[in-house]
């Protein structure tokens, strides 16, 4: 169970870090050239894919790196930890940085871009279980 909760913190590490890298240069770089052009939610919605693909590879280097088995239910811990130490630094992040509360941050996030990013936090819970289906497929060959 240590090592499944050491590749959980490794990989909500690793996402957040490449996650606050793209927001530090989408935020002073691309949303004022952007914004103005396109708005601010083409701006957040651009850079999920780039976020999706990094956590698909950050996913596989943890998962082998903490030889987390390739059954489904090991690798769902894993994203479920993860997942939850995100929700929990993106409410850090929210009330202590910034000041707000829970509930006025999701009442002015977009709705278009909120949806598609609560879909991509459950892509990035599911992608080590995800991973390991395929792997198993791969293996039965």
């Amino acid at each position: 169970m240590k090592d499944l909760l050491c590749a959980a913190l490794a990989y909500f590490g690793t996402a957040f870090g490449v996650g606050f890298a793209l927001g530090l240069v989408r935020v002073p770089l691309l949303v004022p050239l952007l914004v103005p052009r396109l708005g601010e939610r083409t701006a957040e919605l651009l850079e999920l894919p780039l976020m999706l693909v990094a956590c698909a590879f950050l996913a596989r280097w943890v998962l082998r790196r903490f030889r987390v088995p390739a059954q489904p239910l090991p690798r769902a811990v894993v994203g479920a930890v993860a997942l939850a130490l995100m929700l929990g630094a993106e409410a850090l992040v929210v009330v202590a940085l910034r000041g707000q509360s829970l509930a006025r941050y999701a009442a002015e996030r977009d709705p278009i871009a909120g949806s598609a990013y609560l879909l991509a936090l459950l892509i990035f819970a599911a992608l080590p279980a995800l991973l390991g289906i395929a792997e198993q497929r791969r293996g039965s060959r």
